[in-house]
């Protein structure tokens, strides 16, 4: 195994480094993966911004090394690691609970108080990089059918699946989407796949054209949303005015699932939701949900492929983080790395 690799390293707001580092070993229970696609997302830019929450909470400093929506191949083992793990084909499961709390044996490891969390928080560092070490538990094996572009879309799917259970949709349901994001647009696909009637909600011209191009007909500005019942709401979005309005817009007895984040509090007026007996979930992690998005992508019931603009190297991640786009980028919301020292930038 080589001694050292390339990593991207994060090491003040808006700056930034493409860094030989220390190629990692595996301890006890872990492996090493060798990275080959990693989607940039939300968390990533706040990070480069400096405007995400655990940075002030404590849970995360500079430098640091992002990325945790990822795939690869196991390259080498650690003790207590069965070896034939190597060569096979993964992805990872981004929170890392204790395994010893309340919360981790009932199940819960996601919200555990002391997880790790892989480029995230401190002590793990994240995927934009040649190499990643990951305990052999957060692993999720890929099959034949699921390549490493869809292998690094099962993060975020996982997170778009559990918030389209939340729904809790029947065939024939009308949902609403606030936000056609990555998220947001995942959120559809999984809602279309369980047969609900899809609206989407954005504000740019560019991102209601691209959900078009995916075959929802429905899509809406806030000031033309039609006057329609819808039994579903679902926020995927950054704004703080929007859990109020999906809370406004969901039908009585109807379901509001929160799986967006904005930048300040929101508020949602609970004497709504009490007499409308309206069921309100919140969604964080895709981890109970990844092995279900890996099915869905492996029996093409959910194709997340054309949300990819496209795959550069690691030396673009900086710019993308900034917010420029790559030449010739298609019109998808996700942007993937191949950090591998032989890949080249590719667009649709």
């Amino acid at each position: 195994m080589s001694t050292g690799m390339r990593a991207f390293v994060l090491t003040a707001p808006g700056r930034y480094d493409v860094q030989e580092v220390p190629a990692p070993v595996p301890a006890a229970g872990e492996v090493v993966v060798d990275v080959e696609r990693v989607g940039v997302c939300g968390t990533d830019v706040e990070f480069f911004t400096g405007e995400m929450a655990y940075l002030h909470q404590g849970h995360s400093s500079y430098p640091m090394r992002p990325g945790h929506e990822w795939a690869g191949r196991v390259a080498a083992v650690g003790a207590g690691v069965d070896a034939a793990w190597t060569g096979r084909r993964v992805m990872g499961d981004t929170m890392l609970g204790c395994g010893a709390c309340r919360r981790c044996r009932r199940g819960h490891q996601h919200v555990c108080e002391k997880r790790q969390e892989v480029g995230v928080r401190d002590g793990r560092p994240g995927a934009l990089a040649e190499q990643l070490a990951v305990p052999v538990s957060s692993l999720h094996v890929l099959p034949d059918t699921v390549d490493a572009v869809l292998g690094a879309l099962v993060e975020p799917g996982g997170n778009a699946l559990r918030a389209a259970q939340a729904a809790e949709l029947r065939s024939g349901d009308r949902a609403l989407v606030l936000g056609p994001g990555t998220i947001g647009l995942l959120v559809a696909l999984f809602a279309r796949a369980a047969g609900a009637d899809v609206h989407l909600m954005g504000r740019t011209d560019d991102s209601l054209a691209f959900a078009r191009a995916l075959g929802f007909d429905h899509v809406w500005r806030e000031d033309t949303l039609p006057d329609l019942p819808f039994d579903a709401v679902i926020d995927a979005s950054n704004a703080a005015h929007l859990p109020s309005l999906a809370l406004d817009l969901v039908e009585p007895a109807g379901r509001v699932v929160y799986i967006g984040l904005a930048g300040e509090p929101s508020r949602i007026d609970t004497r709504a939701l009490a007499l409308k007996d309206v069921t309100a979930v919140g969604v964080l992690s895709a981890s109970p949900g990844l092995d279900a998005t890996i099915r869905a992508y492996a029996d093409a019931s959910v194709d997340p492929r054309p949300l990819v603009a496209a795959t550069v190297g690691l030396e673009q991640v900086g710019p993308i983080l900034a917010g420029r786009r790559p030449p010739g980028a298609g019109a998808g919301p996700k942007i993937h790395i191949d950090p591998r020292p032989s890949s080249g930038a590719s667009v649709p």
